[in-house]
């Protein structure tokens, strides 16, 4: 189908490609299978440890108090999953007094699979499955908006220096095979952040432009409801050259040109990018964290502790498992935590209380 299309108009840009591969209808890596767990192709932060969810459903609960405690919140998931971290921080939400009638829950996701999947998990909190962030403007109650290992999957371009100018990476045929190349057509210099201008021959930028369209499209609804977005992802703090794009199947790499529609496909997160759609349209970007102090701060070490003494047993795997959560030899600083809220509004751990780094 890929090979058609390139035959046919000519080679495609990266993002063209990881839609069709990630969300074609039928052939889609995301239409499909669960991607998840030991039997899939990667696990995530919920499927490591119930803590990861745990802490999630505390910062919620935090966030509604900072709101004023309203008396109905719409609380929605970016891309759920298995329904994991959501069974985890709703079993949070639910002891506390009077938030459990206030929420009104709203997964978006489009794949079958994980809906069934999810539909195990939180269907005792009357979740209402939606399919684009549109569905949500029927309401004008406050948001709490969720992306946990969301905005890495959304397609993005990349562009290379050649020759003191930059050029779009194409992805073509040579030879009966996939292969990259590069647009004629030069980028124009004003068009380019200005962190990497400078930067040699070879050098690869890449742009998430979807992805600060829908950070564009959460930011205006937070303004204009009030609320807040927690998304945590893997990324770089400040815009940087880097080819970032890989492709992940059966827990490793693979080429990202070999299995369209079989791998999932990703790119790095760049967070000042992401910050900057915010703030454009009115939103509050806080100071990024890695994951490593937003849940210590929320108690991850307190809690693994509270666990283990009530499963002895389960002491090494507990240790373990909150070891990849905030190890800085494993997610705790590569991957990062992204606040955007409503002016004025200072959710917990992203109130300035925490002690310089």
């Amino acid at each position: 189908m890929i090979e058609t299309q390139i035959r046919a108009a000519g080679p495609i840009s990266l993002s063209t490609y990881m839609r069709l591969c990630l969300t074609h209808p039928t052939l889609g890596y995301y239409k499909n299978a669960d991607p998840l767990g030991a039997s899939g192709d990667f696990i995530t932060a919920p499927e490591i440890s119930q803590i990861f969810g745990e802490l999630i459903g505390l910062w919620i609960a935090g966030t509604w108090q900072a709101l004023g405690n309203p008396p109905a919140i719409d609380l929605v998931e970016l891309g759920p999953g298995r329904g994991t971290l959501m069974e985890d921080a709703m079993r949070v939400i639910s002891q506390v007094p009077g938030l459990p009638a206030a929420i009104r829950l709203n997964l978006v996701e489009t794949n079958a699979a994980l809906i069934r999947e999810q539909q195990k998990r939180v269907l005792q909190y009357q979740p209402r499955w939606i399919t684009e962030l549109s569905h949500l403007d029927d309401s004008t109650a406050p948001l709490i908006i969720i992306a946990n290992e969301f905005f890495d999957a959304l397609p993005i371009k990349q562009f290379q220096k050649a020759k003191g100018v930059w050029h779009e990476r194409l992805i073509g045929i040579r030879d009966d095979q996939r292969s990259w190349g590069l647009s004629p057509t030069p980028l124009p210099a004003e068009t380019l952040p200005e962190a990497i201008r400078d930067a040699e021959d070879g050098a690869v930028w890449e742009t998430a432009f979807i992805a600060q369209e829908v950070m564009g499209g959460i930011a205006e609804r937070i303004v204009k409801r009030r609320g807040a977005l927690l998304a945590i992802d893997y990324g770089y703090e400040k815009t940087q050259t880097g080819d970032t794009f890989q492709a992940i199947e059966k827990h490793g790499f693979a080429d990202p040109l070999a299995h369209p529609g079989k791998a999932d496909l990703t790119a790095h997160v760049d967070f000042e990018a992401l910050g900057s759609a915010a703030t454009r349209k009115g939103a509050s970007a806080h100071p990024l964290q890695t994951q490593a102090r937003f849940l210590s701060a929320l108690g991850i070490s307190q809690r693994t502790e509270s666990l283990s003494k009530a499963n002895p047993g389960m002491v090494e795997t507990l240790d373990a498992a909150t070891s990849r959560l905030i190890g800085t030899d494993q997610m705790g600083t590569l991957f990062k935590c992204l606040c955007v809220t409503s002016p004025g509004l200072k959710p917990y751990p992203f109130d300035g209380s925490l002690p310089e780094a």
